[in-house]
Order: C-alpha cells, then sequence, then structure tokens
C-alpha cells in the first residue's frame, strides 16, 4: 500500500500548481499566511470565542441538527473547476481578505450516517472575484465596463462555459480553459468519523452576473493514495452561499472596497434555488460589529453515496441521479 504523504503546504510559497506529485513532495514547507486587515481564521477564533464562536461549537450544533434531511440540491459544477485535488485545511495561499473558516460535513441521506472517509472538496473566487487558474478572464469584463445581473433565469455565461466577455459567470455548461497554473482557494479534505473537515480560507468576494458563492463538490466510494483521490464517484456537486447581510458588511472592508463590479444579490442570483440550507445557505458566526475579525460557516449536506452527480446539469438542478459508479473528477 503507499505511503500517504503528509498534507500540502499550506503557505504562499506554493501558489503555482507545477504537479500534484512535486506539490506533495513539498510538503515539509512550512508557514501560516498573514491576512491583511484581519489574523488567520485560527487566531481570530482562538482570540474572541465569544464573537465567533468556537469550531466544537458549531460542530455540535451540526451534529445534533442532521439527524436525517432531505436530499441537499445539486447544482452545476460551472466553467472553472479544477481537479487538482490538493489535500490541505488551509487554501488561502497568498490571498488576503475576511478570515473563514468552513465547517462541512456530509451524511447519508437515507441512512442518516456520517459518510467517512470521503472527499469534500471546495473552490471559489478571491475577494475581488477572480478564480485561480483563469487570472486573465479578470472578475467581470476583461477591462471593460462590467454588466450588472442578467434577468431573472438567465444563464450567465454562454453555453461553451467560457464566461465570455463578462467574466467569469459561474454558470452555464462547458469547461473554460486555464489562463494559468495557480492554485489558491481550492482544497479536497477527507472526513472523519463524524463525516466532518474544515478549511481555512477567505470570504469570497463577487463578480460579475453571480451572488458570492463557493463551489463544493463530494467523492464517494474511493480513496487516497499518493496521486491524490482515487476511484469511486462524484456523489454532489453543489455551491455554498452567504447571506446578504453577511456580504453587505463586507463591503466596506478592504480589499472587497476596491471591487467595483455590480453586485448580484442572493434573491437576483439566476443559480441558487432558493431553500435555504437545502439550496447551500450557509449558516454563519461572526461579530456582527466586526466581521473582520472573521467568520465562520457550516452546512451538512445530505447526500446519496451512490449516486453520480458531476454538476452538468442546468441549474439548481444537476443532472438525474444514477446508482453506476464512474471515475472521480
Amino acid at each position: 500500500m503507499p505511503t500517504i504523504p503528509p498534507e500540502e503546504p499550506d503557505n504562499g510559497h506554493v501558489s503555482r500548481l507545477v504537479s500534484r506529485r512535486r506539490m506533495l513532495l513539498l510538503s515539509g514547507a512550512a508557514g501560516a499566511v498573514a491576512l491583511s486587515g484581519a489574523g488567520t481564521v485560527a487566531n481570530a477564533a482562538d482570540r474572541d470565542t465569544a464573537a465567533v464562536g468556537t469550531l466544537d461549537a458549531v460542530k455540535a450544533a451540526a451534529f445534533k441538527s442532521s439527524a436525517c434531511m432531505s436530499l441537499t440540491a445539486e447544482q452545476i459544477e460551472g466553467p472553472y473547476y479544477l481537479d487538482y485535488e490538493l489535500f490541505r485545511k488551509n487554501v488561502v495561499e497568498d490571498r488576503t481578505g475576511i478570515p473563514l473558516l468552513l465547517v462541512l460535513r456530509a451524511v447519508d441521506s437515507a441512512t442518516c450516517k456520517p459518510l467517512r472517509n470521503s472527499a469534500i472538496e471546495i473552490w471559489h473566487c478571491d475577494a475581488s472575484g477572480v478564480y485561480s487558474g483563469y487570472t486573465q478572464n479578470g472578475n467581470g469584463g476583461g477591462g471593460g465596463t462590467p454588466p450588472g445581473p442578467p434577468p431573472s433565469g438567465t444563464p450567465t455565461a454562454p453555453p461553451d462555459g467560457t464566461g465570455g466577455p463578462g467574466g467569469p459567470g459561474g454558470g452555464g455548461g462547458g469547461h473554460a480553459t486555464p489562463t494559468d497554473d495557480l492554485t489558491w482557494l481550492r482544497g479536497i479534505q477527507m472526513t472523519d468519523h463524524q463525516g466532518f473537515v474544515t478549511f481555512r480560507t477567505v470570504f469570497p468576494g463577487w463578480y460579475a452576473g453571480r451572488a458570492v458563492h463557493v463551489h463544493t463538490k463530494v467523492h464517494t466510494g474511493g480513496t487516497r493514495t499518493s496521486d491524490g483521490y482515487t476511484g469511486g464517484r462524484t456523489c454532489h456537486t453543489g455551491q455554498f452561499y452567504f447571506s446578504e447581510d453577511a456580504v453587505k458588511a463586507t463591503g466596506t472592508i478592504a480589499p472587497y472596497s476596491a471591487n467595483t463590479v455590480t453586485r448580484v444579490t442572493l434573491d437576483q442570483d439566476s443559480i441558487y434555488p432558493g431553500t435555504g440550507t437545502r439550496g447551500g445557505l450557509l449558516k454563519l458566526v461572526y461579530d456582527k460589529r466586526h466581521i473582520e475579525r472573521g467568520v465562520i460557516g457550516s452546512l451538512t449536506m445530505a447526500v446519496d453515496p451512490t449516486a453520480t452527480n458531476n454538476g452538468e446539469g442546468s441549474p439548481g438542478g444537476g443532472p438525474a441521479p444514477t446508482a453506476s459508479p464512474s471515475p472521480s473528477a
């Protein structure tokens, strides 16, 4: 059996994906990332637990509230997914922004039991609305005047998934061609015996045509090896969303305050299904007076571990589940 390497480096020195295998070899690199205007997520939570809550309390609440749930809504993958399979808890690298600790849990919707030794993956844009791997696409127009939000129900990207002249879009089918080999704000973790993973990241910004969101995939039936995650299937593809109050609170804080793109609210978003927790709306804990100190976002995903949902369907719907296994994305 191959030896599983330690967690990959969580610092800005490794900001380019030369190859997944080289990243694994660099796992001895050290370092915590200093964020502009705020400490790391861990520091924020430890320093002001009365304001942002504690990780144990958030996990306990998630455990208590996730006994049996309806299936979490399947949503589209969007054009900016990259299957780098970077196993790490801290995905920040050199990005600045408000510290965000994501506490995620996966449970079997039929048995209500936690999905152990499964993989939860996330990726999202930075505070300025740009995705790693696609920095040349910008956040809304390639230097031109960013468009406003699309009419209700209108796809936010052309059918080819390139994002078009309006920037990333994050909707639509297809897959855009990467413009660089950057890797920030992307990562994957194996769930523990209670189905939990945690990610240290930064609060996402916004770009043309979409509300603030984080993408996710849940992979089951495979194993972690020295090459990444092998075998199994992608049983869930979804997106996480943030309350309007929290997003508005970030707008006056650097670097978010420098983002001049017209922001789409949650109610205006053409992909968010409007179903609260089932649709990916995160439960947030933060100091309402000082959101810059950090945010904890949590959500339990109820999924069918035998299904295959690669996120290639229509907004808010996704493809019909199937019981046949397929390679993990």
